[in-house]
């Protein structure tokens, strides 16, 4: 699970002659990820595509045309089919044609109906005007401008033209038409120039007869028929989407099969007369690609496992293993009847390229939706620690830790299944899915431990407390005065966990850097975070901090603490004193080792070492949301339910009523109210249910939306913080990423078959 699945590069080498046969077999095995040749060998030339790759590649584009043009998508597919070369020539030339037709009237239509709207559009000012058009244009005598602009402004304007002897100006709501007589020997224009002074916005008088609303009418009429035709025309299309689709995404399978076929040849490296293909597989199935080569071809072609790529990053030969060729003794694959070899055994590898095998993570089928938030980041490459699985283990319990409550963890759950099964052709999708669901288990399970539904105390009541006669549920928030403790020490907690977690990931670090360099660096660059990081929290969890550290460090984990493991902090350890300083501690001086050495090794990072007191202090986080969460639900509950408080300081909702307000109010100091069993000393809040009808339907409103609210941005704020813990101070001390992504040579169908 940490490391992927290991891959071996291999290399086939044989005859022209049967390079389709070999192609043929790759293609259905479905393992070689080729490695492109990069023309580095004397006498080989990168190979030419089979014949038929160019009216493939064709054919494929105009398949996908089509399917554009349709709106194919997979649901349309139908059962599976045989697509033969003849189909190809016949059905596919019968239905682009037919689609095209279609096509081109559809887009026809549309350009009409828009032709259309910009008319309408433009006839509204005139509608707006109430002139007929043909009193707007064909006056020999008469100038017409017809606009927006302001009257005092366009008036003054044609007034002071001395081109003009008089005008009129109709009026609509937003529209001007302005009719004016020129001069004798005024230009054309007068008018049009008069009005450039006045800021004047002219529209241009369309040319028809009649009232402007009839003309609209008409227009509106013109393209309600065009619309039926657009429909009509649409209607066949998806007539023939329903016919055509299932052909249409087998050929499109059939034709990019062909294509990959046809065009392989061109990653590989040739001679005249031979090939040498080379790539990638996964080291136990070597042996199955080797015998199904040989099974189709025979001796006509040469199968070799050049190596097998050890877990390290910089490819030398210490870390990638040489696999003795089998049977040979090291002899030279003859590429073509001995005229040019290469050979890629025996001890002096000689291959296409020196690429770095693909990565391909192997996680069992619970932990694979979580590599969806690892590649978030970057795939893993092949030489480092996969975190998915540490991933599986920790978000899904961080998430849950900070909501903790059953009836939120529940409709997290369900929306995780909806995805997981509804979205299946969709990896990303379902694999969210089952990242929710984990998230959701974990809430689930930290609601009944905290005993809440939806922020009520009702596992607590019922089941904790009155079923299995408890005190309190195991553990609890701490949002009231009563139960302050508890959140006190899940800040402690929250410190413990980072501590773990970065332990964990340094630990990871230090193994890949020992395989990576040597143990000195692996010491330097790790070794040395660790104990600077233990030696400085052992040191603040101990007597020697004991007299100005927060007590409720060493009383947490006490046998009075609220986890009660007995344990008190840990010994000063004291080595010596420094006067006027204070005690020299054993943990003082881990850390201070710890610094030496990452000085002494990584001297930039050194300014850094306060980290491993910033990052631990960063899970704090998990307490922090842990109890705004709490008091967002307790708030949406208190305003519904209200909220009444016992002479301990604990806060109780009103679900059966509440104590009487006013014998409340009149209680003197140190009195308090008999309710439920309970000695009540205040209300807090009386209740939005306990009201009218009116406060009711508003405390509903209030309860309904204050809880989407809080399910909403415990996605937002838990699960966001969550993965930052994991992105930032988990995955910086040692992943890289970087990976390539695992793309074999062949092809997975889903709407054609052979048989």
């Amino acid at each position: 699970m940490l490391r992927p699945e290991q891959m071996s590069k291999v290399s086939v080498t044989g005859s022209k002659a049967v390079m389709n046969e070999v192609i043929e077999t790759a293609h259905g095995l479905n393992l070689l990820h080729v490695t492109e040749y990069d023309g580095s060998w004397d006498g080989f030339e990168p190979g030419n595509p089979v014949e038929g790759a160019e009216e493939s590649s064709d054919r494929l584009v105009t398949v996908r045309s089509l399917e554009s043009i349709l709106d194919v998508d997979a649901e349309d597919a139908g059962p599976t089919r045989i697509v033969t070369d003849d189909a190809l020539d016949e059905e596919l030339e019968e239905i682009r044609t037919r689609v095209n037709e279609l096509d081109d009237r559809r887009q026809e239509l549309r350009q009409e109906i828009r032709d259309i709207e910009d008319r309408i559009d433009a006839i509204d000012p005139f509608v707006d005007l109430g002139i007929d058009l043909d009193l707007l244009s064909g006056y020999d005598t008469l100038q017409v401008a017809v606009g927006e602009g302001d009257r005092d402004a366009i008036e003054r304007a044609v007034i002071d033209a001395e081109d003009l002897r008089s005008h009129e100006i109709f009026a609509g709501e937003d529209v001007l038409g302005v009719f004016a007589y020129p001069m004798a020997d005024a230009d054309e224009s007068a008018l049009t120039d008069a009005l450039v002074s006045a800021d004047f916005t002219a529209f241009e008088v369309p040319e028809a007869e009649g009232t402007p609303s009839e003309y609209k009418r008409e227009l509106e009429h013109e393209k309600q028929q065009l619309e039926s035709k657009l429909s009509t025309v649409e209607n066949e299309l998806e007539a023939e989407k329903m016919d055509a689709a299932g052909f249409l995404l087998a050929a499109e399978e059939k034709l990019s099969i062909d294509v990959q076929k046809t065009e392989a040849p061109l990653s590989f490296a040739t001679t005249e007369n031979a090939f040498i293909a080379e790539g990638w597989i996964p080291t136990e199935r070597y042996t199955e690609f080797k015998g199904a080569v040989k099974d189709t071809v025979g001796e006509r072609v040469e199968v070799e496992e050049l190596e097998r790529a050890e877990f390290s990053r910089d490819g030398t030969d210490h870390v990638r293993e040489e696999v003795p060729s089998g049977g040979s003794g090291g002899a030279a694959a003859a590429a073509d009847g001995g005229a040019e070899t290469a050979r890629a055994d025996g001890g002096s590898a000689v291959v296409m390229a020196d690429d770095e095998p693909p990565t391909v993570q192997d996680n069992p089928d619970s932990v694979k939706p979580f590599e969806i938030l690892v590649q978030a980041v970057n795939r893993p490459s092949y030489y480092e620690f996969d975190p998915t699985v540490v991933l599986f283990l920790t978000f899904p319990a961080f998430f849950g830790f900070m909501i903790g409550d059953l009836g939120y963890g529940l409709i997290y759950t369900a929306i995780g299944y909806f995805l997981y099964t509804n979205f299946a052709d969709r990896p990303a999708f379902r694999s969210m899915g089952g990242v929710t669901i984990a998230a959701g288990v974990f809430t689930v399970i930290f609601g009944i431990l905290f005993g809440e539904i939806f922020g009520l105390h009702l596992i607590s009541t019922y089941f904790w407390e009155g079923a299995l006669g408890m005190a309190h549920p195991p553990i609890e928030k701490g949002l009231s005065p009563a139960g302050i403790d508890w959140a006190r020490g899940w800040l402690v907690v929250s410190v413990l966990v980072g501590i773990f977690h970065l332990n964990v990931a340094w630990v990871f670090g230090f193994f890949e850097d020992l395989q990576l360099h040597d143990v000195k660096h692996a010491v330097y660059e790790n070794v040395s975070w660790i104990l600077m990081m233990n030696g400085l929290w052992i040191w603040v969890f101990s007597d020697a901090l004991s007299s100005v550290a927060p007590s409720f460090i060493y009383t947490t984990f006490s046998s009075e603490g609220v986890v009660p493991l007995g344990f008190n902090g840990f010994p000063a350890m004291e080595l010596f004193t420094i006067p006027g300083v204070g005690p020299f501690t054993l943990p003082l001086l881990v850390f201070i080792v710890g610094l030496v050495l990452l000085a002494y090794g990584e001297p930039i990072e050194a300014v850094e070492f306060l980290n491993v007191l910033v990052n631990v202090l960063s899970y704090t986080r998990l307490a922090a949301v842990l109890l705004a969460k709490a008091g967002m639900a307790f708030t949406v509950n208190l305003l519904f339910f209200g909220v009444y408080v016992d002479d301990h300081g604990g806060w109780h909702f009103g679900l059966g009523g509440m104590p009487d307000a006013e014998a409340i109010a009149a209680l003197g100091p140190g009195e308090t109210l008999s309710y439920h069993g309970y000695e009540v000393t205040e209300i807090m809040f009386g209740g939005l249910v306990h009201g009218d009808a009116a406060t009711i339907l508003i405390g509903l409103l209030v309860l309904v939306f204050g809880h989407v609210l809080v399910l909403a941005l415990g996605v937002t704020s838990a699960g966001l913080q969550a993965v930052r813990l994991e992105y930032v101070e988990f995955f910086n001390k040692f992943f890289d990423g970087g990976g390539r992504e695992y793309e074999p040579f062949g092809y997975e169908r889903r709407f054609t078959t052979e048989d």
